[in-house]
């Protein structure tokens, strides 16, 4: 337990402490908990670069390797996949589509169970072994529940995923199947079950892997450490990412910070979130100067960010504040354009990443991203975590502007060279 004696849980609210030996959901005022943990005296970024051509399994992963960075958990406790190393990817077709001259995509869905919660679930899956939690559970839209179950079983503990009935998408379900999962479908939308799982976690003893749990959010700010190093820790202008909710958003704030404090930025980039126009409390707040917060029914084909009443909201008002950031919002049908133009440069995405692409156009468009600053938009999911989405874009009626239907011809030569004719 020499670790967790170097760790202490405090009150985003009223600053009440606690040891960090059980699950760690809310504080009894209600409010977010955040860990408090001492930086070495002296973190040499050269470490990291030296850990790029090492095969140890903590500096193959792209969380680990920032370990100086992070909860200074146990080795022997530590479950890694191991997940981050994601690209950083640039291509003229959406630079010349945004408007911006210097994009780059962050693709977050080349983790392990494709989406960027592995991030934070190997540092909360390493936890709960730590504390010796006996089984674990999350709300899921559906990522979170991919990657609690299969950072549970590689763990060996049972886990539990409580969905919204109906409100899935196929590719994600089938993954938490697949990895052994307990799954309990819960009638209403996500927040239902959030309520429900937070519950379970108080009285039941389920060690809760939403992004409630701050080590979750630990884990996440290695996004931020790796698209750095990935650009020679030169800051970019801005950061834009989707907001659901809001894990990333607190994540990236608590990752800027931190870097600035052991002094290694200079300066901040902007955080811009955007969020689905059907899903949008934190856009409302943010128009209101965060005077008022109202949860919202969400709506959205961009299930991973369906989310009407986002667990992070304090936090992540605090990282738009502090890095002097903006929330905006996209509709359904630039969200699935979004998609399409990045799908068809080969890198591909789930509808939810697509928005952060979408919010840069819009950004533009505006004039409040300038065609020469240097943008970071995350990609949070792999194509193929909804491929319902991608079927029903190309598929459906009336054909939208992108769409890549199938032919069926005739078996002849003279039918095959029409098509290519058409296509080539």
């Amino acid at each position: 337990m020499g670790a967790l004696a170097q760790m202490t849980l405090v009150c985003d609210r009223c600053s009440a402490r606690f040891e960090p030996a059980g699950s760690p959901g809310r504080c009894q005022c209600g409010g977010l908990l955040h860990v408090e943990f001492p930086l070495a005296e002296v973190v040499e970024r050269t470490n990291f670069d030296v850990r790029l051509s090492s095969w140890q399994a903590l500096d193959r992963s792209g969380v680990w390797r920032y370990r100086e960075l992070l909860p200074p958990l146990p080795a022997a406790a530590i479950v890694t996949r191991p997940e981050g190393n994601t690209a950083l990817y640039q291509h003229p077709q959406l630079t010349d589509w945004t408007g911006c001259e210097e994009l780059f995509l962050k693709h977050e869905g080349e983790n392990p169970t494709g989406s960027f919660k592995d991030r934070g679930m190997t540092v909360a899956i390493s936890h709960a072994r730590t504390i010796g939690a006996q089984a674990v559970a999350c709300a899921s839209t559906g990522n979170t529940a991919a990657s609690v179950a299969a950072y549970a079983a590689l763990a060996g503990l049972p886990s539990v995923v409580f969905l919204p009935a109906g409100k899935i998408a196929a590719g994600k379900l089938g993954q938490a199947i697949a990895y052994g999962a307990r799954i309990v479908q819960v009638e209403g939308d996500f927040d239902a079950a959030m309520r429900l799982v937070e519950e379970a976690s108080r009285e039941l003893g389920l060690y809760l892997l939403n992004s409630v749990n701050p080590f979750r959010l630990e884990g996440q700010k290695t996004i931020v450490f790796e698209l750095l190093h990935q650009l020679g820790w030169s800051v970019p202008d801005w950061i834009v990412l989707p907001g659901g909710n809001l894990g990333n958003t607190a994540a990236f704030g608590a990752a800027l910070a931190q870097l600035r404090d052991v002094g290694w930025l200079e300066r901040l980039p902007r955080l811009a979130v955007i969020q689905a126009a059907g899903a949008a409390p934190f856009y409302a707040a943010y128009r209101s100067g965060f005077r008022e917060f109202r949860p919202v029914t969400a709506e959205t084909i961009a299930t991973a960010i369906r989310i009407g009443n986002p667990v992070s909201y304090e936090r992540a008002r605090r990282a738009i504040e502090l890095t002097d950031g903006l929330v905006d919002t996209v509709s359904d049908e630039e969200i699935l354009e979004a998609k399409a133009r990045v799908d068809r440069t080969g890198i591909g995405c789930e509808p939810a990443s697509a928005a952060s692409v979408a919010g840069v156009r819009k950004l533009v468009a505006r004039g409040v991203i300038r065609p020469g600053d240097r943008v970071v938009a995350i990609l949070t999911g792999h194509v193929l975590k909804d491929p319902d989405a991608v079927l029903a874009y190309h598929l459906g009626d009336p054909p939208r502007p992108l769409a890549n239907r199938p032919v069926t011809i005739a078996p002849t030569l003279d039918a095959l060279a029409g098509v290519l004719a058409r296509a080539l």
